[in-house]
């Protein structure tokens, strides 16, 4: 009996050890996470500058822009030359961000739950279902440039591909001002005048605002403002806002109508409109 009793500790012993093993793993790899830094929100993106080193363009305008004789964006968008590459974006903006919307919503108790970027359906099949996840991206340099795409696949990753890539081709200028009858700072931090879009029963308007009371908008439309470059605006919304992506189509719509609309030359520079991206002048 006593030799059973020795065989069982040897082996309880033994698995004791494997776990404190498994344990300090665990915690080494916590440890090196930490000291490696923070990640970025898309560490699976490959370098954009190795990929436009090995870019080999196949459109026409891809090719003016990879031997520099098309050098600037507003040149490609007022002459209505079609972008059917996302890598003319990505070699004439170099200081371009990129960013998801929340689309989706993780289960949570009693109905609540944290939002997700990826918004996630399922379709009934004799095989089963079958699941598919859409999402929304948006891309802009904070001063006059914006583009909004979306994106859906069996996957994620596959999904946000798409919406990135749709987004740096749909990408357009707007026109920043001072309008608001509050402040005539002549600098353009706002919209030059009133503007609405709407796409299904969403209704959104946006307002110029005075400086300094900030993007007084729905949250997701407050990244689309932010990263178009415009800091102060006032909004009213209409419909079902809980519907995102129409609630995104109608405030890209609104802002398309910044530059759509005609305006006299004398207003021009009593509400400083500015095209696409500013300059700041060093006296």
């Amino acid at each position: 009996m006593k030799k059973k009793k020795e065989k069982t500790g040897k082996i309880i012993d033994e698995k004791a050890k494997e776990g404190k093993s498994m344990a300090d793993k665990n915690k080494m790899r916590k440890f090196n996470k930490k000291r490696s830094g923070k990640r970025s929100r898309f560490s699976g993106k490959k370098d954009e500058k190795n990929m436009l080193e090995g870019w080999s363009p196949k459109t026409e305008t891809g090719k003016k822009v990879k031997t520099l004789e098309i050098k600037d964006l507003d040149y490609i968008l007022d002459n209505g030359f079609s972008v059917l590459e996302p890598e003319i974006v990505d070699f004439l903006i170099t200081d371009l961000e990129q960013d998801l919307i929340s689309l989706g919503q993780v289960k949570g108790k009693f109905g609540g739950g944290a939002r997700i970027s990826f918004r996630r359906t399922q379709k009934k099949t004799q095989e089963g279902n079958k699941l598919k996840f859409s999402c929304m991206a948006i891309v802009g340099n904070r001063n006059g440039y914006i583009g909004l795409g979306f994106g859906k696949a069996k996957e994620t990753v596959p999904a946000r591909d798409k919406a990135f890539r749709k987004a740096r081709l749909n990408i357009f200028k707007i026109s920043r001002g001072c309008g608001s009858w509050k402040c005539n700072c002549k600098t353009p931090h706002s919209i030059p005048f009133a503007v609405e879009g709407k796409e299904g029963s969403v209704r959104i308007k946006l307002m110029p605002a005075p400086k300094g009371t900030g993007l007084v908008v729905e949250k997701e439309c407050a990244k689309i403002l932010g990263m178009a470059g415009i800091k102060d605006v006032w909004s009213h919304t209409e419909g079902q806002t809980k519907n995102k992506v129409n609630l995104m189509y109608a405030c890209e719509k609104a802002l398309k109508k910044l530059i759509s609309t005609k305006i006299k030359a004398q207003d021009i520079d009593t509400l400083t409109i500015t095209e696409g991206k500013i300059t700041e002048v060093k006296k």
